[in-house]
């Protein structure tokens, strides 16, 4: 088995073994898309509101899951010197961050199921939904958040990467056109939101679900070069200890 291939293996066993968290990373988007799809409270501009949730809902799990969980895992497991044995084999910082993002991927994967079988059980009825392009939003998002998180784990203290974490979390939850349109926000924020990796991921995951994507083609242009500029960075700054 390659080098990249063990660790894969072993990020997967840690997250299957990790039952508590496990639970909490797959149950907490089910119950806002429960909850915000049965109050009908969100302000979903033209599109019903069940039509724009389950794309947003898809999105926040994909940032928390690729972002939080991950990114706090792993700066937890450099703090308290985990990851310094690794440092002394072949693995180095770029399969390691490969490693990581592809464990979280298989995560994403029992997400998406899950939450697109609410979704229908809900009363979604997306129309004419592309599943292959919602698959490959799925998994550039998550190389976008899990770059993203990984940088933060690789260069900072535990508790500061925490804050971090949790910080960034809420910005981009609010800025980033998840749960609200976000023609809704000022002028400026629109700006800034679009060009931020959480506002791509559910603007493209809206139009392949939904047909309801606005300005589609610089989304996706926006989540690539998140994709792939943030993990680079995370594999180029990522100190082992």
């Amino acid at each position: 088995m390659s080098v990249l291939g063990a660790q894969v293996s072993a990020e997967v066993s840690l997250v299957r073994r990790n039952g508590e968290q496990l639970l909490v990373t797959l149950g907490i988007p089910l119950l806002l898309l429960v909850f915000f799809g049965s109050v009908d409270i969100l302000p979903s501009g033209d599109q019903s509101s069940i039509d724009f949730l389950v794309p947003g809902i898809l999105s926040l799990a994909v940032m928390s899951t690729a972002m939080v969980s991950l990114g706090i895992g792993t700066g937890f497991e450099r703090s308290y010197l985990v990851l310094k044995r690794l440092a002394a084999t072949p693995l180095g910082t770029g399969r390691l961050v490969a490693a990581k993002t592809i464990a979280v991927v298989c995560v994403e994967a029992v997400q998406m199921v899950l939450i697109v079988a609410v979704g229908f059980a809900l009363d979604w009825s997306p129309q004419s939904p592309n599943w292959l392009l919602g698959v490959l939003a799925v998994i550039l998002g998550t190389f976008a958040f899990a770059g993203i998180g990984l940088l933060l784990a690789g260069t900072l203290r535990g508790e500061v990467n925490l804050a971090a974490s949790n910080g960034l979390y809420l910005a981009l939850l609010l800025s980033g056109g998840l749960l609200f349109p976000l023609d809704r926000l000022p002028g400026p924020l629109q700006g800034l939101g679009r060009a931020l990796p959480a506002n791509a991921l559910s603007n493209v995951l809206r139009d392949a679900l939904a047909s309801a994507g606005d300005h589609t083609g610089s989304s996706w242009v926006v989540l690539c070069v998140w994709a792939v500029i943030a993990p680079a960075c995370a594999a180029r700054f990522f100190r082992w200890k």
